[in-house]
């Protein structure tokens, strides 16, 4: 097979593993696996910038790769084979290079299949060493890609590597693969670690601008929270349990914003995700989301302004926020605690397409229910609650149309970009969905905003006869005292000296 495609096939492999794991990529006896005339290992693909200084703390400026504690282990059968007595019984291969040099290396010869590893043919043609990684200097920095040497010696069933740091000086996305190309050394595998380090911490370089984002949101949330809470204090005695919920959600976005700042700025700091705060976060982002979502299909259905209860339809409400929470916060588990390593792509995909049909499923019900709801305002001409469902559909509306539209860009991005090399932006597509919940939630709070007047869009019992009033005033308006004693009048004339039983009747039911 063709050695950049290969390349092409791990690195995207690799990426998929590694870029969200943390900027300490540990390696717990992993094996290599055989690709062409070669046997990789992929050791992790990270945006870094450029290094800016050369100080010694951890937002120093420098940017590296560290290896630590780097140790391979052949099989018995493979150092039996071996005499004591030899030094370079077996060579492993460190390989660092951009995803833009992806194509430097491998080579062919005669215009055949590309191999990773030199044969005899390119020995001769090409100049390589035979049995060792083919590396074409980069055209920018011939230094680059990089390659580090790691020898067997006689018949020792494992070597280790020099703890090697490797100075990053050009911005871009690296990665990193273990190679042998020694058909001896199959069944090798590796344990150890590796450091990588941006300017500003160990954040990996898509993620690092995330940090910002969720200072920018604290500030948000506190702005909205403010606004809320004085109102909500102000007109205490008048509020609906509907803004409850509102002021509950409100709270959740807030905390949940504040753990994701406190969560990134110790992966910053450390290298490492921490477990706890990371499982708090997405347990409070589980939870806001579901509320959030219940809250709008509740609103939806009328609840608090239409109706005074769900009735039968509150155990279902109640048993699809439990199922959507649970999808959630599985999902979420699976993606930002621990390594990504620890599940297979099936199994992610396993725990997404749930959480998809449940988004799908809610926004259906959402919308079928808000046109039943619109649809008994206008039967009862309740101008003042029909108008405030409106504006509500709208920018429902408008919020599904700028999601299908993200999620369209959000494939074209990924789709025209598989080795992350614009990862620069990438981090775009995870502060969209935070933007929009929270742009979604200030028009709740504006259109349900606490005041003298909430109660007027509260359910109460006597909303029968403020359907009448109204209808009864739609009916008479541009219609005098006098017309309606004129068809009086007229309709005594016409009946003058008769008197049926029956229209007196029809005439009170009237």
């Amino acid at each position: 097979m063709d050695s950049a495609y290969l390349i092409s096939i791990f690195l995207l492999l690799s990426t998929a593993l590694t870029t969200i794991n943390a900027s300490i990529h540990i390696y717990q006896n992993q094996l290599f696996n055989e690709v062409g005339n070669a046997y990789l290992l992929p050791g992790g693909s990270e945006g870094l910038a450029a290094s800016r200084s050369s100080d010694n703390s951890v937002s120093d400026g420098r940017s590296f790769i560290r290896f630590e504690n780097i140790t391979f282990w052949r099989t018995q059968a493979a150092a039996d084979e071996q005499s004591d007595k030899e030094h370079g019984t077996g060579l492993i291969q460190a390989v660092i290079f951009e995803a833009a040099d992806r194509n430097n290396i491998g080579g062919s010869a005669y215009g055949g299949q590309r191999s990773i590893c030199c044969t005899p043919d390119l020995a001769k043609l090409e100049g390589c060493k035979q049995g060792e990684v083919i590396r074409i200097p980069s055209s920018t920095d011939s230094k680059w890609p990089m390659v580090l040497n790691i020898y067997f010696g006689g018949n020792d069933l494992s070597t280790s590597m020099d703890n090697a740091k490797v100075p990053i000086m050009k911005t871009g996305m690296y990665n990193l693969f273990f190679i042998a190309c020694d058909p001896k050394l199959k069944g090798t595998t590796m344990s150890g670690k590796t450091v990588w380090k941006n300017p500003d911490g160990y954040l990996p370089g898509r993620m690092a601008p995330l940090k910002k984002f969720y200072v920018y949101m604290m500030i948000a949330y506190l702005l909205l929270s403010a606004i809320w809470f004085s109102q909500y204090v102000r007109f205490w005695k008048d509020i609906l349990l509907l803004q409850h919920c509102i002021t509950a959600v409100i709270g959740l976005g807030l905390f949940e914003m504040i753990l994701w700042y406190f969560d990134y700025s110790n992966f910053n700091s450390t290298g490492m995700r921490p477990v706890v705060i990371t499982t708090w976060v997405v347990t409070v982002g589980a939870i806001r989301k579901t509320l959030s979502r219940l809250l709008i299909l509740s609103v939806s259905m009328g609840y608090g302004v239409v109706r005074p209860t769900l009735g039968g339809l509150t155990s279902k409400v109640l048993l699809l926020g439990a199922t959507y929470f649970l999808a959630s916060e599985l999902l979420d588990i699976t993606e930002y605690v621990g390594t990504i390593n620890d599940i297979s792509g099936r199994a992610r995909l396993f725990l997404v397409l749930p959480d998809a049909f449940l988004d799908a499923f809610l926004i259906l019900w959402i919308f079928t229910s808000l046109s039943k709801t619109l649809e008994q305002l206008q039967v009862k001409r309740i101008s003042a609650k029909l108008d405030l469902y409106r504006k509500f559909s709208n920018a429902l509306a408008v919020a599904v149309i700028a999601s299908v539209a993200w999620i369209t860009f959000e494939v074209y991005f990924k789709a025209t970009d598989p080795f992350n090399e614009r990862w620069q932006s990438a981090w775009i597509i995870t502060a969209f969905w935070d933007i929009l919940s929270f742009a979604l939630l200030c028009v709740i709070c504006y259109l349900w905003a606490p005041s003298q007047s909430s109660q007027r869009y509260a359910y109460s019992e006597d909303v029968k006869d403020e359907f009448d009033d109204e209808e009864a005033q739609s009916l008479t308006r541009g219609q005098s005292d006098g017309d309606v004693n004129l068809v009086k009048q007229e309709r005594n004339n016409g009946n003058a000296g008769v008197s049926d039983p029956e229209d007196d009747s029809e005439e009170d039911k009237r």
